[in-house]
């Protein structure tokens, strides 16, 4: 039991020719966020994430922004992945599922969320512009992509309807973070197993 209450904090940096990322986390946190991408929209979006999963995040991005907002979203997603799967560590005692239906005004999106170490998306949302004022629609997809795939996290998400993309797009990463609140916590009657018959989530 006494590794369930183990720290749950994670720090990563991560540094290409087109990127420079630190991120750090604190899944048991109170959803205290210092964020800086260079993208405010996606500034934005990320301080949902935060809030609304309880994970503390420390985001500092300096991207190549004057090829475009790509590669500083995408390795941002990355990075967030990389620490959150840190900071499990072997997922025991984790409650592992969840899923929401998370309403905004006209908009409704579905999250579900298997931490199964097993990275997969399905992306069911679209989008009627190409952008949200500056920030292109199609990141959202990217992120939610590359989150998925560093952080082990079977991930689907599913508009089932809306009409603003700002609310799209902002009803997506609030179901997420709230469908990751949920299977992140440590469910007291795991004991402290590790909640697959495998006996492993890696």
């Amino acid at each position: 039991m006494a590794e369930t209450a183990a720290s749950r904090t994670a720090s990563i940096s991560r540094k290409t020719n087109e990127t420079s990322v630190s991120v750090s986390v604190n899944i048991d946190g109170s959803g205290k966020s210092t964020i800086s991408t260079g993208v405010g929209f996606f500034d934005h979006m990320l301080e949902q994430l935060s809030r609304h999963s309880l994970i503390d995040m420390e985001i500092d991005t300096k991207g190549d922004l004057h090829v475009d907002d790509h590669h500083a979203v995408e390795d941002t997603g990355i990075a967030i992945g990389q620490a959150i799967a840190k900071a499990l560590g072997d997922r025991r005692g984790i409650t592992r599922y969840a899923s929401i239906d998370l309403a905004m005004d006209e908009t409704m999106t579905k999250a579900a969320v298997d931490l199964s170490g097993r990275p997969f998306l399905v992306w069911s949302v679209s989008f009627s512009a190409p952008k949200i004022g500056t920030f292109d629609t199609e990141l959202v997809r990217e992120f939610f992509q590359a989150l998925a795939q560093n952080a082990g996290i079977t991930l689907h998400i599913l508009n089932h309807y809306g009409a603003n993309n700002h609310h799209i797009a902002e009803t997506c990463f609030k179901a997420v973070a709230r469908a990751l609140r949920t299977a992140t916590e440590i469910d007291p009657r795991q004991a402290g197993r590790v909640p697959s018959t495998k006996g492993t989530l890696a």
